[in-house]
């Protein structure tokens, strides 16, 4: 290799490298293994083996079939992977619903059987001319089915007034890098430009380290990967410090009241980037006294109060206004996506808001 080839070589598998480890940390050593976590750790793994593929093909043609192989087959699972991280970031489930693992599980066992019953070495044709095609054609449908899910939050990339939530950005920055890294295969297995294929790999890097912060950030406003586990081990650490520094019932209700002053008049609700530190500045207490209040005095944990702020102005909006449509409603009053505007509002009102609409 000449001194240009190297270069590429190197910052290629450099990408590779560290896509291996976040991937390693996220499904193996985080301790809150949340489905975010976990989907993004599949995608930067399948990632990784697919670009480690095309690193080593483009500067050493005659790789083993097997590592062909394996590379396609972890690009079939490319899509997959972040169709459900982009569902589990922004609807922000507990665990994995039965329905994701049994989805993500057909797609692992249709490639496995498939690599089994007609491997590469055996069926060389097949592995270089249909395979591929609809290997890509699927990492294609799955494109467009994650970009549809982030159809709403495009819009306020260039919005002046409403903004990305951190959330919303870490989800738009990974998928913009996935789909310059399948554009670039893409056009390399079209045959446009020969340097695209390993134009894939470098722009894997790229996105690699422009989302470093995402990936290193363990403070509490990474809301990439939240889960009920952080929650519940937030209120039992400051239950047990807090034990016997009871707020007395009468310092509890003027704290009270002043709270919901606050929040009503500056509706601090529709904020969906609030966090309970933030909250706790504005009425000039410390975070663990507001914590201790609303866990102690008001049996409620952060997310569920300030949720009930914005499922009553919801509730408000469909009564009066009944053209808007619901999903509207939901960022209007501070959630984040869908999902989880509907599961809150089940859980507060008992119902959905679509029956809730309909019944008045």
């Amino acid at each position: 290799m000449n001194l240009g080839q190297q270069i590429l070589f190197f910052f290629s598998a450099l990408g590779v490298f560290n896509g291996f480890t976040i991937s390693v940390y996220l499904l193996l050593f985080r301790k809150l293994k949340t489905p975010a976590a976990q989907y993004l750790g599949l995608l930067l793994l399948m990632l990784s083996i697919r670009i480690t593929k095309s690193i080593f093909l483009y500067f050493y043609p005659a790789l083993p079939q097997i590592y062909i192989q394996i590379g396609l087959s972890g690009c079939f699972l490319i899509g997959p992977s972040l169709f459900y991280f982009i569902r589990a970031a922004l609807a922000n489930p507990i665990s994995k619903t039965i329905n994701w693992t049994r989805s993500y599980l057909f797609w692992v066992a249709l490639i496995v059987l498939t690599g089994v019953l007609f491997p590469y070495s055996s069926y060389p044709l097949p592995w270089k001319t249909y395979i591929p095609k609809l290997i890509y054609l699927q990492w294609t449908a799955f494109i467009f089915l994650s970009g549809w899910q982030i159809r709403k939050l495009i819009p306020k990339l260039f919005a002046s007034t409403e903004k990305l939530s951190t959330t919303e950005k870490s989800v738009v920055s990974i998928f913009g890098g996935v789909l310059i890294v399948h554009i670039a295969f893409v056009l390399a297995m079209m045959g446009f430009f020969k340097t695209m294929y390993i134009s894939g790999g470098l722009f894997f890097s790229l996105m690699l380290y422009l989302n470093i912060p995402l990936f290193i950030n363990r403070k509490k406003d990474n809301t990439i990967f939240p889960g009920k586990k952080d929650q519940d081990r937030e209120s039992y650490q400051y239950r047990e410090r807090y034990a016997d520094k009871k707020i007395s019932h009468d310092q509890a209700s003027l704290l009270t009241a002043k709270l919901q002053q606050l929040i009503l008049e500056q509706k601090l609700y529709k904020n969906p980037d609030l966090k309970l530190n933030d909250l706790a500045r504005k009425v000039n207490i410390s975070g663990h006294q507001l914590s201790q209040l609303l866990n102690d005095n008001l049996d409620k944990s952060f997310a569920t109060y300030i949720n009930k702020y914005r499922i009553d102005e919801s509730c408000q909006m469909i009564k009066h206004n009944k053209t808007i449509k619901l999903e509207e409603i939901g960022y209007e009053v501070g959630f984040n996506s869908k999902s989880t505007f509907y599961a809150a509002f089940k859980k507060h009102m008992n119902t959905t808001p679509t029956l809730y609409k309909e019944a008045l």
